[in-house]
């Protein structure tokens, strides 16, 4: 009889342990966590909501504010995607931490510009003046890159997008660089002459880019923002429905409706 007790007792923890084991399978494949920037990342992902539901997926939304925790958290397994950061970016990031991630595809370019509180034309930015940059290396090389490609600087041959002030050769308004954190540029425009904005931050400030942008980059920008997942995940069957819903039709209208070419569909 004891025996039997014992032999029932064991059957019930091991049923328990294979159900609660298939419900955390079922739910891990039925579930996308996904971190993103604000905006537009968090206002795209919040769109699909619905849509991504009724294709058997739900959707959990982590917002960051930084470049840096969204692909270590990734990394690490505490959030399944990411959507911030355009792909040169995300793989110069991986090497120097030796993470990996890779891309799921292309959603949108959000052009860098420009952005003046003193002056409505790069024509009126007075020798000596100082330009806020973002301290990444990544967005910091696109930031010099537009400014090359108004006249503003010449860089190096090669400097690429790793280009940094040092690059510099040529400097006709002897313009200074202050490089910071790409989300705190646009509190400080006031502080400075000019500041190199990403678009997701001038747009969350306020800022409408085809107005309020002195110099912007335009829809052929090879920095497309893309959803980032773990190497070898890239396939399963979540992911690939969240790529097909957010590289629809009715996503690049939303993206051209809402955004007023602040934010450009990449598919």
């Amino acid at each position: 009889m004891k025996k039997n007790i014992l032999l029932s007792l064991l059957i019930l923890v091991l049923c328990t342990s294979i159900f609660t084991a298939c419900e955390k399978k079922e739910s891990s494949e039925n579930t996308i966590k996904i971190g993103v920037s604000p905006v537009p990342h968090g206002e795209i992902i919040e769109y699909i909501q619905d849509d991504l539901k009724k294709e058997g997926i739900n959707l959990e939304i982590i917002e960051f504010t930084d470049y840096v925790k969204p692909n270590l958290s990734l990394a690490e397994g505490e959030i399944d995607a990411n959507f911030f950061q355009h792909e040169p970016y995300m793989n110069e990031f991986a090497s120097e931490q030796n993470i990996n991630i890779i891309s799921l595809g292309k959603i949108h370019v959000e052009p860098l510009g420009l952005y003046s509180s003193k002056y409505s034309s790069i024509e009126e930015l007075k020798d000596n003046s100082t330009i806020a940059i973002p301290n990444d290396p990544t967005n910091g090389g696109r930031a010099l890159i537009l400014l090359e490609k108004h006249g503003l600087i010449k860089l190096k041959d090669g400097a690429g997008l790793s280009a940094t002030e040092k690059d510099i050769i040529e400097n006709p308004k002897n313009l200074s660089f202050q490089p910071l954190e790409a989300a705190g540029l646009p509190r400080i425009l006031r502080d400075v002459d000019g500041a190199v904005i990403n678009g997701n931050f001038a747009i969350e400030a306020g800022l409408v880019p085809t107005k309020d942008a002195l110099i912007l980059e335009d829809k052929d920008s090879p920095y497309a923002n893309i959803i980032a997942v773990r190497s070898g995940e890239e396939n399963e069957e979540r992911f690939q429905k969240l790529l097909k819903i957010l590289q629809s039709e009715k996503v690049k209208k939303f993206i051209e409706e809402k955004y007023d070419g602040g934010v450009i569909p990449a598919f």
